[in-house]
Protein backbone atom coordinates (compact mmCIF):
# COMPACT_ATOMS: atom_id res chain seq x y z
CA UNK A 1 0.00 0.00 0.00
CA UNK A 2 1.32 3.42 -1.06
CA UNK A 3 0.75 6.48 1.45
CA UNK A 4 0.50 9.52 -0.48
CA UNK A 5 1.85 12.87 1.27
CA UNK A 6 -1.56 14.54 1.21
CA UNK A 7 -3.37 11.68 3.45
CA UNK A 8 -0.48 11.86 6.20
CA UNK A 9 -1.27 15.95 6.10
CA UNK A 10 -4.63 15.11 6.23
CA UNK A 11 -4.10 13.09 9.16
CA UNK A 12 -1.82 15.46 10.96
CA UNK A 13 -4.41 18.92 10.13
CA UNK A 14 -7.39 16.43 11.47
CA UNK A 15 -5.52 15.27 14.82
CA UNK A 16 -4.28 19.17 15.40
CA UNK A 17 -7.90 20.52 14.89
CA UNK A 18 -9.04 17.82 17.38
CA UNK A 19 -6.56 18.69 20.21
CA UNK A 20 -7.19 22.67 19.62
CA UNK A 21 -11.03 21.62 20.45
CA UNK A 22 -10.37 19.56 23.37
CA UNK A 23 -10.15 21.50 26.49
CA UNK A 24 -6.55 21.87 28.26
CA UNK A 25 -7.56 19.91 31.99
CA UNK A 26 -10.76 18.07 32.80
CA UNK A 27 -13.60 20.04 33.86
CA UNK A 28 -14.68 19.01 37.23
CA UNK A 29 -17.81 16.12 37.13
CA UNK A 30 -20.86 17.95 37.36
CA UNK A 31 -22.19 15.32 39.84
CA UNK A 32 -20.48 14.24 42.99
CA UNK A 33 -20.16 10.78 42.77
CA UNK A 34 -16.62 9.26 42.99
CA UNK A 35 -14.25 9.78 40.24
CA UNK A 36 -10.99 6.93 41.23
CA UNK A 37 -8.90 9.94 40.20
CA UNK A 38 -7.06 12.21 42.48
CA UNK A 39 -7.79 16.10 41.19
CA UNK A 40 -4.46 17.28 39.57
CA UNK A 41 -4.71 20.03 42.01
CA UNK A 42 -4.43 18.61 45.23
CA UNK A 43 -2.08 19.49 47.63
CA UNK A 44 -1.58 18.73 50.73
CA UNK A 45 -1.76 21.10 53.94
CA UNK A 46 1.10 22.32 55.13
CA UNK A 47 2.17 22.78 59.00
CA UNK A 48 4.35 21.12 61.68
CA UNK A 49 3.67 19.11 64.89
CA UNK A 50 0.19 17.40 65.37
CA UNK A 51 -1.81 20.46 63.76
CA UNK A 52 0.31 19.37 60.54
CA UNK A 53 -0.55 16.12 60.70
CA UNK A 54 -3.97 16.03 61.51
CA UNK A 55 -4.55 18.85 58.22
CA UNK A 56 -2.89 16.07 56.11
CA UNK A 57 -4.62 12.94 57.61
CA UNK A 58 -8.37 15.12 56.99
CA UNK A 59 -7.13 15.58 53.70
CA UNK A 60 -6.66 12.36 52.28
CA UNK A 61 -9.35 11.18 53.72
CA UNK A 62 -11.78 13.78 52.00
CA UNK A 63 -9.99 13.01 49.07
CA UNK A 64 -9.93 9.60 49.31
CA UNK A 65 -14.20 9.95 50.12
CA UNK A 66 -14.47 12.06 46.86
CA UNK A 67 -12.53 9.47 44.76
CA UNK A 68 -14.65 6.32 46.33
CA UNK A 69 -11.24 5.01 47.24
CA UNK A 70 -13.40 4.76 50.89
CA UNK A 71 -16.78 4.11 51.87
CA UNK A 72 -18.75 7.06 53.73
CA UNK A 73 -18.79 4.62 56.71
CA UNK A 74 -15.24 4.13 57.10
CA UNK A 75 -14.79 7.71 56.06
CA UNK A 76 -17.23 8.61 59.14
CA UNK A 77 -14.70 6.88 61.85
CA UNK A 78 -11.99 7.97 61.00
CA UNK A 79 -13.38 11.76 61.03
CA UNK A 80 -14.31 10.96 64.52
CA UNK A 81 -10.56 9.62 65.78
CA UNK A 82 -9.18 12.34 63.78
CA UNK A 83 -11.47 14.89 66.11
CA UNK A 84 -10.48 12.86 68.92
CA UNK A 85 -6.82 13.75 68.54
CA UNK A 86 -7.46 17.08 67.48
CA UNK A 87 -8.65 17.40 70.91
CA UNK A 88 -5.57 15.76 72.33
CA UNK A 89 -3.27 18.34 70.10
CA UNK A 90 -5.58 21.16 71.14
CA UNK A 91 -4.78 20.44 74.85
CA UNK A 92 -1.21 20.52 74.00
CA UNK A 93 -0.63 16.97 73.88
CA UNK A 94 1.23 17.09 70.32
CA UNK A 95 3.68 13.76 70.56
CA UNK A 96 -0.13 11.85 71.46
CA UNK A 97 -1.93 13.79 69.58
CA UNK A 98 0.42 12.52 66.28
CA UNK A 99 0.82 8.76 67.84
CA UNK A 100 -2.96 8.78 68.28
CA UNK A 101 -3.17 9.93 64.02
CA UNK A 102 -0.11 7.54 63.48
CA UNK A 103 -2.27 4.49 65.01
CA UNK A 104 -5.52 5.23 63.23
CA UNK A 105 -3.30 5.48 59.71
CA UNK A 106 -2.19 1.98 60.34
CA UNK A 107 -5.48 0.64 61.42
CA UNK A 108 -7.08 1.47 58.14
CA UNK A 109 -4.18 1.03 55.71
CA UNK A 110 -2.93 4.42 55.55
CA UNK A 111 1.13 5.10 55.81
Amino acid sequence: MHVRPNMILAAGLVGALASACAPASPLPAASSAPTGVTPSNFRLPEGAGCTGEIARYRAVMANDLATGHVNRSVHDRVAREIERAEETCAAGQDSEAVRMISATKSRYGYR
